[in-house]
């Protein structure tokens, strides 16, 4: 299944739909405008939230959390030590480690599990600016999850890349 993210997802205060291949709406993304940190919440068209997301405010390398429920699921980082640039780690609370790699700034990459694909993000397959595409390859991987990783990934790498920072 496939779907469609506005390119500016971590715009605070932004609020918006992401839409499934058929054009309905999948997920509502509410920014939370006046934090101190980053943080937006991922809910399901009736207004569930299913997915907090926050940046970590006190951490030695930039990291975001994904929170399901009040609770934490995953948290996300830059891979300390890999031979490739664009290469992120998502540790889930189980003990599971995804990861993450490609071209995170052009929308090229894939979310993987062991070497094997669970989603796949590109922005080729879509003519709409400032938009890419979510795939989500693998029947059993959930949505939510693939795209808040997505976000997240996107946004350390964009923080990365902005004068001053230093990793």
């Amino acid at each position: 299944m496939k779907y469609l993210v506005r390119d500016r997802l971590l715009g605070i205060g932004d609020d918006y739909w992401i839409e499934d291949e058929q054009g309905r709406k999948a997920f509502f993304v509410d920014g939370k405008a006046m934090r101190l940190r980053e943080t937006f919440e991922l809910k399901d068209p009736e207004g569930r939230v299913l997915i907090d997301i926050r940046a970590k405010m006190f951490s030695l390398r930039d990291a975001m959390t994904i929170e399901r429920g009040g609770e934490a699921l995953a948290t996300v980082k830059k891979k300390r030590f890999s031979l490739l640039r664009n290469h992120y780690r998502v540790q889930l609370v189980d003990g599971t480690e995804l990861d993450v790699s490609g071209k995170i700034l052009d929308r090229e990459f894939v979310v993987e599990y062991e070497g094997e694909m669970l989603a796949h993000i590109s922005r080729r397959w879509l003519r709409v600016r400032d938009t890419y595409g979510v795939d989500v390859v693998r029947e059993e991987a959930d949505p939510s999850l693939m795209i808040a990783i997505a976000v997240c990934v996107i946004r350390l790498a964009e923080k990365e890349r902005e004068p001053g920072v230093v990793d």
